[in-house]
């Protein structure tokens, strides 16, 4: 429209007063189609001394870049390589106009003026909607391509770059039109930081290009870093246009600092600058991890930097093949173009000779070279990356134009001529470029994101000396940004140790903590620097972990904190001192009652054992070793089963045991408390004693049955009391089941206890009733102090203090009511042998009736044997008493 031409007109104006004229472009060809290129051909400007009296003089290029002439080329290459194809714009020639941005944003502002109207310092009317240039390729900077983009994104002009990969060109809300065939740095600062990690390098230093490509792209590695648990000791940056002062101060800063590993993001310009105060400085012992602006650069690994930058470590593009760039490049002469004064330089350049005479003596060209015999960046074809990337971007631009004009879609024709448009609105070119989708001849599919960026890829590149001691470049890994997270970073092969670093560094602020030890970070320094403290009990760590993890509930952590293990099941085995030591008392009680046993059988005729009553007496005995051989099954792994034997044999052992005291007892006081042998008949008989010591037990076993049943013991995994090791116990089930169990056994020894105390006057010579009262005693006092102990003592000796009881209970009833008896047996036997004329007396079960018949024959005697027949009788009692006593 009128409006906006008019508005297009007072822009450029502007502009050309602030910056001055456009320049001519250094490389042209007409064509229907133009596309515009923007190479730093030379790196370094002058700065023109401005007096405000007259107009300021043109900027001057100076230091020849082969790399970027290069990139110039290899876009004509691709410009001639499609103009010749039958099937890409068939009826359709591209143009193109090459500027040289001169590495810096001012001449790269007055190419985009110069690509957009000419060296016109005017845009005139018949241009205003006729823009000379459809698309440019370029710049090789961030920085330049944002310039650039300030300009001719306001004539909607696509700029597509091969080498600028500032991740905030990715914002297309500012920069609509951008595209650009170099993934963006966001992926290969992240890229990077997960390098340093891989190789343990958690503490580096970094040094940047002081504009938006090394500001971006080092602060999105700094974020990246710290995620991946990398410090970074100090960040510096750099600008081709500061002061020596100001490189010599970041040198030092870098020679000063520990980190043994240096992130440089650095262009071109500024890494040769930092390059060359190192050589002054002796900088070494470095590895350097680069950005793939210089990784891959020829002409640093072939100066003398090499012995600074060997091992150095960096991704980059992919290589790839063009074929015929060769034979194109080898083919440049500045005979093509006398006039031209870029072909003139390179040539004199390439050559060291000038192709004019010169005054100052230096070498005529003979005319004879020849660029087959040169080794440069230029004729190099053996790392096509970044020309890759020049060469995707034109042929983008001729699949935009191709889809646009219509090309080869008429009905069934294979190469239909385009559609011509004789204003072909820049708005279009830059919504065909968005759906650009197409594959080149090596393979390579190329396509642009929303964010107008391809899909990261990356090499890991390593610098390495051949044989010949020549630097190369070895791709020993890859990153692909399009993988899930995890398998972006892959390394080739298994085996890494023969990267070549720069004296394999360790890089770290502190050394690693060992396994069972955790970091600590030290208070006002990075998370990086920290002490190792060890981990506490039950909690493991691994090879420098930041934090110590509890092990689970089963298990614990070794001696070393490395790893858990099994924690280690405590029960009262038979293996162990302790258990071997109760199985052999408990054995040995359990022997020692059946020797008493055959004793009590071996003298069962005599009256010591009839009068002890001999039923009763195996009874208790019996019991006794039941007593013993129970405590057998609290020792070994607890099982279900053997948790309920356990408590329950225990309980109706004892039950019994008591049951047969209780009887004795009882049958003694009876028998002494009487006036006349007739009242003990009822009292004293068999059927009684057995009837008690069976009602006695059987209660004991209904309870045990009633525990049983509603609640059972069962093997239990005891974590609770000790956390490094796991108790095996038998829970109670029930614990009012336990403690009924055990007062009963209780109750009984009291009643024991009670009855002998009253028979404690009774005649000296044949009454035990103090050796019952001694032996409830003990067992009172066993068990009163077992409840105390049992409920303190920690796991297996719990067990143990039960077993102790068992056994010291028992042993105290066998030793005091049956070793009188078997000293009696034993050793005093003929002494005893005398009441025999007493047996009748101790085999009858009714007494009353012999007593009777020795009533009747005192009755007979005359008056003066009265006397004598009292005393007879009392003796008789006596015997009695014998009969019935424990």
């Amino acid at each position: 429209t009128s409006q906006s031409t008019g508005l297009y007109v007072h822009v450029y104006t502007a502009l050309c007063e602030i910056l001055g004229s456009p320049e001519f472009p250094l490389l042209s060809k007409e064509g229907d189609i133009t596309i515009g290129g923007v190479f730093s051909i030379n790196s370094q400007i002058s700065s023109p001394p401005l007096t405000f009296t007259d107009a300021p003089e043109p900027l001057k290029c100076s230091r020849y870049h082969f790399r970027e002439f290069h990139f110039a080329q290899t876009m004509m290459f691709a410009i001639e390589e499609i103009n010749n194809s039958s099937s890409l714009l068939p009826n359709i020639s591209i143009g193109y106009q090459i500027f040289d941005g001169c590495d810096s944003n001012l001449p790269s502002t007055r190419a985009v003026m110069g690509l957009i109207n000419g060296p016109e310092r005017t845009l005139e009317k018949t241009c205003s909607s006729h823009l000379s240039v459809h698309a440019i390729v370029g710049a090789s900077e961030s920085s330049s391509a944002i310039a650039m983009l300030q300009i001719s994104g306001i004539f909607q002009i696509p700029v597509i770059s091969h080498f600028a990969t500032c991740a905030c060109l990715s914002n297309k809300k500012e920069y609509p039109y951008f595209f650009r065939t170099i993934p963006s740095d966001y992926h290969q600062s992240r890229a990077l930081a997960k390098l340093v990690k891989h190789f343990g390098w958690t503490w580096v230093g970094a040094v940047r290009s002081d504009n938006d490509y090394g500001n971006n792209g080092m602060a999105t590695f700094i974020t990246a870093a710290s995620q991946e648990g990398v410090c970074i000791e100090y960040s510096e940056a750099i600008s081709r246009t500061d002061p020596s002062e100001q490189v010599t101060r970041v040198v030092r800063v870098i020679q000063s600092g520990s980190a043994r590993v240096l992130v440089a993001f650095l262009a071109q310009g500024e890494m040769e600058i930092l390059l060359e105060e190192a050589l002054k400085q002796n900088l070494t012992g470095l590895q350097w991890v680069g950005s793939e602006s210089w990784i891959t650069a020829g002409h640093l690994a072939t100066k003398g930097y090499s012995r600074i930058l060997t091992g150095s470590l960096g991704f980059t593009l992919r290589k790839s093949k063009i074929t015929g760039l060769r034979e194109f490049l080898l083919q440049v002469n500045p005979s093509q173009d006398p006039d031209n004064n870029l072909l003139r330089e390179f040539w004199e350049a390439t050559f060291g000779c000038s192709l004019q005479s010169s005054p100052h003596g230096q070498t005529q060209c003979s005319g004879t070279e020849r660029l087959q015999d040169i080794k440069n960046p230029f004729t190099d074809v053996s790392e096509l990356r970044i020309s890759n990337n020049v060469y995707k971007a034109v042929y983008a631009v001729a699949y935009a134009m191709h889809n646009m004009l219509k090309c080869g879609q008429s009905g069934e024709a294979v190469n239909h001529p385009c559609i011509w448009k004789d204003a072909l609105e820049s708005k279009q070119v830059v919504k065909h470029l968005r759906d650009v989708n197409f594959t080149l001849q090596s393979g390579e599919r190329v396509y642009f994101d929303e964010n107008g960026d391809p899909t990261a890829t990356y090499e890991l590149v390593n610098w390495q000396r051949n044989q010949a001691g020549d630097i190369v470049f070895v791709a020993i890994g890859s990153y692909d940004a399009s993988l899930p997270n995890g398998k972006q970073f892959t390394m080739i092969g298994i085996n890494t140790t023969w990267i070549w670093f720069t004296g394999r560094p360790q890089s770290v602020c502190s050394e690693s903590c060992l396994p069972g030890f955790r970091q600590a970070v030290i208070k006002g320094k990075p998370i990086c620097c920290f002490s190792c403290i060890a981990c506490a009990a039950g909690e493991i760590s691994n090879f420098n972990s930041a934090e110590c993890s509890r092990c689970q509930l089963e298990y614990w952590s070794n001696e070393d904190h490395s790893q858990c293990v099994p924690k280690v099941i405590e029960f009262l085995s038979y293996g162990e001192t302790m258990g071997v030591l109760l199985t052999a008392f408990s054995l040995f009680g359990a022997s020692l009652t059946l020797v008493v046993s055959c004793v009590f059988f071996w003298f069962r005729h005599t009256p010591l054992v009839k009068a002890s009553n001999f039923e009763l007496s195996f009874l208790l005995l019996f019991s006794l070793t039941l007593c013993f051989l129970c405590s057998l099954t609290f020792i070994g792994r607890p099982s279900e089963w053997s948790c309920m034997l356990r408590h329950t044999a225990f309980g109706i052992t004892f039950a019994l045991c008591m049951s047969c005291i209780l009887a004795k007892t009882i049958a003694v006081v009876i028998a002494f408390k009487a006036k006349r042998p007739a009242n003990t008949v009822p009292q004293c008989s068999a059927p009684l004693q057995r009837t008690s010591v069976l009602s006695c037990t059987l209660l004991q076993v209904l309870v045990c049955l009633l525990w049983l049943t509603l609640a059972p013991p069962f093997p239990y995994k005891n974590t609770a009391h000790a956390t490094e090791r796991i108790i095996l116990e038998c829970d109670l089930g029930s614990p009012i089941g336990f403690w009924a169990v055990l007062g009963y056994i209780g109750l009984l020894a009291v009643l024991c206890f009670i009855l002998a105390f009253l028979a404690r006057k009774l005649p000296d010579n044949f009454n035990e009733a103090k050796f019952i009262t001694f032996s409830m005693l003990i067992f009172c006092a066993v068990w009163v102090t077992f409840i105390p102990a049992y409920v303190s003592s920690p796991g297996k000796f719990t067990v143990a203090v039960e077993i102790f009881a068992i056994l010291a209970s028992s042993f105290g009833l066998l030793f005091c009511i049956f070793a009188p008896k078997c000293y009696i047996l034993l050793f005093l036997k003929r002494e005893t042998s005398t009441l025999e004329e007493f047996s009748p007396f101790i085999r009858t079960q009714s007494v009353s009736v012999q007593l009777s018949k020795s009533t009747q024959e005192q009755s007979s005697v005359k008056g003066k044997k009265r006397k004598h027949g009292n005393l007879q009788f009392k003796y008789y009692k006596i015997c009695c008493l014998f009969m019935f006593q424990v």
